[in-house]
């Protein structure tokens, strides 16, 4: 019985062996290099991510990324619930960007069915989306600067984010996963506190993010961290999927919001920061650049943001407003039959994309004619980022690569769906 067992195990091991033969060198088998598991419960990987890490000495020969352990299903459980419900589900895969997974979700409903947006709904998912930009931002130089060591500026970042996330709760009554973004609008109107919340914000942060730059930008120790560090030239960058401030920090001028614009956006005047280097810094500089620019369409929305409805008034597929329903038994029906059955929507199938905070989200939506989808899919930037991971790694040091992985801005749940 002992012999079987032991048997049973070394054949394991083989398997296991000749399964890593032709991802790791041959100098990995023969014990010459060491192979090492980074997480998948490693802090500096940003959620439940693995990396077999290939080490000769400090030095990274290979990189492979190891997802998978987070799936939650998302997409599958969309599929199973009425159009309208699903949106609650969205807000949990890119947790840090919420209303961004709304967006998507939402602009692809609407081009199932043809559904419009009035003017004021658009202008105020543009400045929804733009705080929910900085505020994703904003964890991203936390948490590079800590993994990095520079805690200082993590402390900073949380106390920006903070006000933002007090301003989606005044218009969600949810500081995250307010599922705030609804197909033909949003949920309701902007509260009365919020525009002088907002205004207070925009009066405040440009000097917040000079301290970022002061405690940062110039830093000969996050310079010699950063610079030449982790680069993807901009032929990889492409050929990888990036997108985001990842493909903008090699250089690649690409931004949806420019391409092909959505909910307005051809309308504001913004530029696109771009680095050189393709290293770390230049996607940390990318990022603080776009953190202004959001600033700037921010204003230009508030002071043109337009009076009138702020969602559709298709009855088919947007429910009464609630002023009608202690007025109207047709409006309580007519609400009912909404959430309990929902609407139908054509045996067709569209896709849509949007600039999320991490680069390039689009939704597959695939209809069957009646109240639920066939298919949901959805391309998020995560998955495409941690595979350039591996292009960057091998030559780099081991503690560089917590400054890569934080630099290409991942989130798991954005990952596993």
């Amino acid at each position: 019985m002992t012999d079987m067992i032991v048997g049973e195990e070394t054949r394991k091991i083989e398997a296991s062996l000749e399964e890593l033969r032709g991802l790791v060198t041959e100098r990995a088998m023969t014990g010459e290099t060491m192979l090492l598991n980074m997480g998948p419960h490693h802090p500096s990987t940003h959620g439940v991510l693995r990396l077999l890490l290939e080490l000769d000495g400090e030095e990274i020969v290979t990189c492979l990324p190891d997802v998978g352990f987070l799936h939650t299903g998302i997409e599958k459980n969309i599929e199973d619930k009425t159009y309208e419900k699903g949106v609650t589900l969205t807000d949990r895969m890119d947790y840090l960007s919420p209303m961004s997974n709304n967006m998507v979700f939402c602009m692809a409903i609407e081009k199932l069915v043809d559904l419009d947006v009035p003017e004021r709904g658009q202008v105020i998912r543009v400045i929804c989306l733009e705080l929910s930009r900085i505020a994703s931002h904003l964890v991203w130089l936390g948490t590079q600067a800590i993994d990095l060591g520079a805690m200082s500026v993590f402390l900073y970042c949380f106390r920006e984010r903070e006000k933002i996330l007090d301003m989606f709760e005044m218009l969600s009554g949810q500081r995250m996963m307010g599922s705030y973004f609804r197909p033909g609008g949003v949920w309701r109107d902007l509260r009365p506190e919020f525009l002088p919340a907002l205004e207070a914000f925009l009066e405040d942060f440009p000097r917040r993010v000079d301290d970022y730059e002061a405690l940062l930008t110039k830093n000969p120790i996050w310079l010699d961290r950063t610079q030449g560090i982790g680069i993807i030239e901009p032929d990889m960058a492409l050929a990888l999927g990036l997108s985001g401030a990842s493909l903008r920090g090699s250089g690649v001028n690409w931004d949806i919001r420019k391409a092909t614009p959505y909910s307005g956006y051809e309308k504001y005047q913004f530029n696109v920061p771009l680095g050189e280097h393709g290293d770390v810094y230049d996607r940390f500089l990318c990022r603080i650049y776009e953190m202004r620019e959001c600033m700037k369409i921010i204003r230009q929305a508030v002071d043109n943001l337009p009076d009138g409805a702020f969602r559709s008034d298709d009855r088919k597929f947007v429910p009464p407003p609630r002023r009608e329903l202690g007025q109207s038994m047709e409006a309580v029906i007519h609400h009912f039959k909404l959430w309990t059955e929902g609407f139908s929507a054509p045996d067709e199938e569209v896709y849509v994309a949007i600039e999320s905070p991490r680069g390039e989200i689009g939704c597959y939506l695939h209809g069957t004619g009646g109240n639920k989808p066939r298919r949901v899919r959805f391309k998020t930037p995560s998955f495409m980022h941690i595979q350039a991971l591996e292009h960057m790694a091998p030559g780099h040091f081991i503690a560089d690569l917590v400054a890569m992985i934080g630099s290409v801005d991942i989130v798991l749940g954005d990952c596993d769906r």
